[in-house]
């Protein structure tokens, strides 16, 4: 059997898996033929000038708006790209958000609009509710994305706090027909929650945010109390506005794991899957998943086939320190404690979207001398892990992932290689 080096094995595994949800290698076959009359592009999400460039290849230039992260613009024939902040959201956000309002202002029965939503567009969707100024929006967001709550529960309080999510975006395009062909970045693939579901409706109440925001004591301004109290828009799902709505989810973390498991077969690795939907504390998750590999390889004997475990998801972290991290190289850091420096196992945790957290840094890979490093390089992991100081670790010791911008976004990503103990085919000094 002949591999790459387990760190390059690994990273492939990654790399093929963003490729199948690339927006140029997907989107097409999930396009009909171009409506006739006016058709209306919009979208918003860190995937979404990928899905826009999409479209054109195959429709050419079309009317439209489309909000993305700072840095993800990509090259389109009509449609305009805007950028704007992300995860906490900013004034750039505002004001394209109205302006794509306004595009669908007085649209008709015989017009078309077309949605591009992918993960991402929560924050980059920006119309608060009331009295609720930016910055009040901003404070509520930072606290939420503190909190460690889950991603689902973060959303149905952005939803009642927005004008645009929650069904509220399609409403606005009514009575003219839209498809939405979205991007899947959140366990279980629940369409309402893409995005914070601005083209789904939600049967969600006020008081179910309320609930959240005291569950994970959040503190928020007075005007978002006040419009709390007073009620949100979110649209039902049974509305007569959404009745011309067809929404669709055209790739999934769980066709990215398929395509990583499709080349680990084909390099004769034993895979196992954990689950394409985890959640959980970063740190938690990757205790457990050090004990599984651990019992997996104390349990192999030598000759016997590697074994890849892979899962997705979206893991989340509770903010104790000052540090500069994310979910995905939280999860390395603790597992690599958690291993002890056990030899033969290799890992890899990056989010798909080539930003974990709010740092332009995918994830991380680990091995059995990441811990050797982190001594010689005199940065203490033990400390780091206290501090939610993952990307700083992981900078200095070696082992951080920056990929740039990869124009998608189908949620976390995590891969275990195990290797009997007594194995002889990697050096173990690497």
């Amino acid at each position: 059997m002949t591999l790459p080096d387990p760190e390059a094995l690994l990273r492939s595994l990654f790399d093929t898996a963003v490729e199948v949800a690339d927006p140029m290698q997907s989107l097409a076959r999930f396009l009909p033929a171009r409506p006739a009359g006016r058709v209306v592009v919009i979208g918003a999400g860190k995937a979404s000038a990928r899905m826009a460039e999409a479209v054109e290849a195959e429709w050419g230039p079309c009317e439209g708006l489309v909000i993305t992260r700072y840095g993800y613009a990509r090259p389109c024939q009509g449609i305009e790209i805007v950028e704007a902040a992300h995860p906490v959201p900013d004034q750039a956000g505002v004001v394209a958000t109205q302006r794509m309002l306004a595009l669908l202002d007085g649209l008709g029965e015989d017009d078309f609009v077309l949605a591009l939503i992918s993960g991402g567009a929560s924050a980059l969707l920006v119309a608060p509710l009331g009295d609720i100024t930016l910055a009040e929006k901003q404070a509520v967001n930072q606290g939420l994305l503190a909190s460690g709550a889950p991603i689902q529960q973060m959303n149905v309080v952005r939803k009642h706090l927005s004008q645009v999510k929650g069904g509220q975006l399609a409403a606005a395009a009514y009575p003219a027909a839209m498809l939405a062909l979205m991007i899947s970045d959140v366990p279980g693939d629940d369409m309402a929650m893409i995005g914070s579901g601005p083209t789904v409706g939600d049967a969600s109440t006020v008081a179910d945010a309320q609930a959240i925001l005291d569950r994970w004591k959040i503190v928020v301004p007075a005007s978002v109390s006040a419009a709390l109290s007073k009620g949100s828009q979110v649209i039902k799902p049974d509305d007569l506005r959404l009745s011309r709505v067809t929404n669709q989810i055209y790739a999934a973390p769980k066709q990215s794991l398929d395509a990583a498991e499709t080349l680990a077969q084909s390099l004769d690795l034993q895979v196992v899957r954990l689950g394409n939907d985890l959640e959980g504390e970063a740190r938690d998750v990757a205790t457990e998943h050090a004990k599984l590999a651990l019992a997996t390889q104390a349990a192999m004997k030598p000759g016997d086939q590697p074994v890849l475990m892979l899962s997705g998801g979206e893991l989340t972290v509770t903010r104790r320190g000052d540090g500069i991290g994310g979910p995905n190289a939280e999860y390395c850091l603790a597992l690599a404690l958690a291993l002890g420096g056990a030899a033969d196992i290799w890992a890899l945790a990056c989010d798909t979207d080539g930003v974990d957290g709010a740092d332009e840094v995918a994830g991380a890979c680990i091995g059995p001398a990441t811990l050797r490093k982190a001594k010689e390089a005199d940065v203490d992991p033990e400390l780091a892990l206290a501090r939610n100081d993952a990307h700083r670790f992981f900078k200095t010791a070696g082992g951080q992932i920056v990929t740039g911008p990869t124009l998608t976004n189908v949620n976390d990503f995590r891969a275990m290689l195990v290797f009997p103990k007594s194995t002889q085919n990697w050096d173990e000094t690497q």
